[in-house]
């Protein structure tokens, strides 16, 4: 144990690294966001797939768990090739999840619980079921339904090569080219898609194409929708000339938060001609136009991939988007002085343009935080786990995900949790590979296991058939039987259980205002390679991503701590991979 002298408590001031925010912001400041990912979150109907009314079934869960909002994931109109990202109607539900009147009463009653709701916008690309891209297919190259996407000639003396080299991040060439068996069209030309071949991009140079989505905008505002969050927003505009570029772009690209760019942590970020061009920022000024002309403070927050931070930072300036999730800080791992380094950045280049830094440890896309921080190489982000993979420890990954969300909703700024998360879920590690669905996974041939290990519909009640996901007890995917020790009803009032953990700690961040407090080191642990102390107005968060315990302060009073139950107790010593959060007297 490091002994520590002087105690924290009476140290000189601690450095501050952000100031703290406005007393009376709007509520996205410091909101909690709750992602829902609805075929996953709750069935209704009892087919296996979740939807709409088995969403708001469960609405009182996340009124309890102590969230702001709910984010839904996509639940439009669709074909289904990538669970919903492929949208052939953007103003109406796909029967799969339920009716337009069924959103309806989700939207009330989550206002009526006091939860805002934000939904997914995908702009970058639509279904190729969609009207426009059907108009497309049935007129010839140059005509204006052609111009909404990017249709182009191949190269060679016969057009059989495609435009440029892209590759998709699903795996495989970036261009599909029309077929007569295919597509009923014979001219040979290629269109674009930088994910499936059944999801073409759209041309964002196109003025029908920006009218359009600002109409599809107003659409979900005029229902009352209090946000959105923007799919591939770093996405849309392309380097004019579509170049050839030689490098690779994966689902989730970019260093490990150890490197730098201008003294800035990379973190992780897509890179090329197709991503973070300066053509997006002129569509998302044009977009806070239209949430402007709205009454409740309406959101915008970016899907951006991008490095350094300072270039996300440009999406969140006082015109454009409101927030932008932080994946610098997901992608780092269980690292203290390059956590350290990704907050002190995100704080700077954040408040650099009047910003709240949001921070995010999981989603539909990554590999579930316990079992990314579970691995020999903690947060190695593998893009899924299968059988024959390196497989995490449950219990270490357990115990630091759980450390590693204290840590998180410590901070000041706006959180984002991941359904599922709130119940300690792991990854679902051992998936048939011939029950996979991620077009990712196909599109590889396997190399890459894809996005389905965290997608697994979520455990309610440990005895029923399918957990109580769904009354028949069906699932859309198979449910480890090791997930009866986290269903919902199983932790419901269990002193030290996950869930209980998160609804302390959301109780805590709201009850101490840390959402919208500052943040300065602590020196007295300056000298401690593997602690991340911050002090947020008179609470003290103490992360101790070693292995060995470090030393609290003298009567510091324990406020919460992320030990799982059977851990020593929280007093004079911190265990590692451990996070408390003590009051400052």
């Amino acid at each position: 144990m490091t002994a520590l002298a002087p105690s924290p408590l009476t140290t000189a001031d601690p450095a501050v690294v952000h100031e703290p925010g406005p007393a009376d912001g709007p509520w996205w400041r410091d909101a909690v966001i709750y992602q829902v990912y609805p075929r996953s979150f709750a069935d209704g109907n009892g087919d296996g797939i979740g939807d709409l009314p088995g969403v708001t079934a469960r609405l009182d869960h996340l009124a309890a768990l102590g969230v702001d909002a709910v984010w839904l994931s996509p639940f439009y109109r669709s074909p289904q090739a990538d669970a919903g990202y492929d949208v052939a109607d953007y103003r109406d539900v796909d029967p799969l999840f339920g009716t337009l009147a069924d959103f309806d009463a989700l939207l009330d009653r989550a206002h009526a619980l006091g939860l805002r709701v934000v939904v997914d916008l995908v702009p970058n690309h639509s279904s190729d079921e969609h009207v426009w891209f059907q108009q497309a297919l049935r007129t010839p190259p140059g005509s204006p339904e052609r111009a909404r996407y990017l249709f182009r000639d191949g190269r060679g003396a016969d057009g059989s090569q495609p435009p440029n080299n892209w590759d998709s991040i699903f795996g495989g060439p970036a261009w599909t080219r029309l077929t007569p068996e295919q597509h009923g069209v014979d001219d040979g030309q290629w269109y674009l898609h930088l994910f499936d071949s059944k999801q073409p991009d759209l041309d964002w140079t196109n003025p029908e194409v920006r009218a359009e989505f600002e109409d599809v905008l107003r659409f979900w505002l005029d229902r009352g929708v209090d946000g959105f969050r923007v799919d591939v927003a770093h996405g849309m505009v392309k380097a004019d000339g579509l170049p050839d570029w030689d490098g690779h772009v994966a689902m989730i690209d970019g260093a490990e938060g150890d490197g730098a760019a201008d003294g800035e942590p990379i973190g992780s970020g897509n890179q090329g001609p197709m991503f973070d061009q300066d053509g997006v920022h002129e569509i998302y000024r044009s977009w806070r136009a239209v949430l402007d002309e709205y009454d409740g403070d309406r959101m915008l927050v970016a899907e951006a991939w991008v490095e350094p931070l300072s270039r996300l930072a440009r999406y969140v300036r006082p015109d454009e988007m409101h927030q932008a999730f932080n994946f610098a800080f997901l992608a780092t791992g269980w690292d203290a002085p390059n956590l350290r380094k990704v907050i002190a950045a995100s704080y700077a280049v954040n408040d650099s343009v009047g910003a709240p830094t949001t921070w995010v440890l999981s989603n539909h896309d990554v590999v579930r935080h316990p079992s990314r921080l579970g691995l020999p190489v903690p947060g190695s982000r593998p893009n899924g786990i299968g059988h024959g993979d390196d497989q995490p420890d449950e219990v270490l990954g357990l115990r630091r995900g759980r450390a590693a969300t204290l840590l998180m909703l410590g901070l000041p700024g706006s959180a984002y949790l991941y359904q599922g998360e709130e119940l300690g879920l792991p990854e679902h590690t051992a998936l048939d590979d011939d029950l996979r669905q991620d077009p990712a996974f196909f599109r590889t041939g396997g190399a890459e296991r894809g996005r389905d290990g965290c997608r697994v519909p979520l455990p309610w009640s440990a005895a029923e058939p399918g957990f109580g996901y769904s009354p028949t007890g069906a699932t859309w995917l198979p449910q480890p039987a090791s997930w009866a020790a986290y269903a919902a009803d199983a932790q419901d009032g269990v002193p030290g259980s996950t869930l209980e953990l998160y609804r302390a700690a959301l109780r805590l961040r709201r009850d101490e205002l840390l959402g919208g407090g500052g943040a300065a080191w602590e020196p007295a642990y300056a000298d401690e390679p593997d602690v991340i102390a911050v002090r947020n107005r008179d609470v003290l968060v103490v992360a101790n991503l070693g292995s060995a315990p470090v030393a609290l302060p003298a009567g510091a009073e324990v406020l919460l701590s992320s030990g799982l139950p059977g851990d020593p107790a929280v007093g004079a010593e911190l265990p590692g991979d451990t996070t408390a959060w003590l009051r400052l007297r």
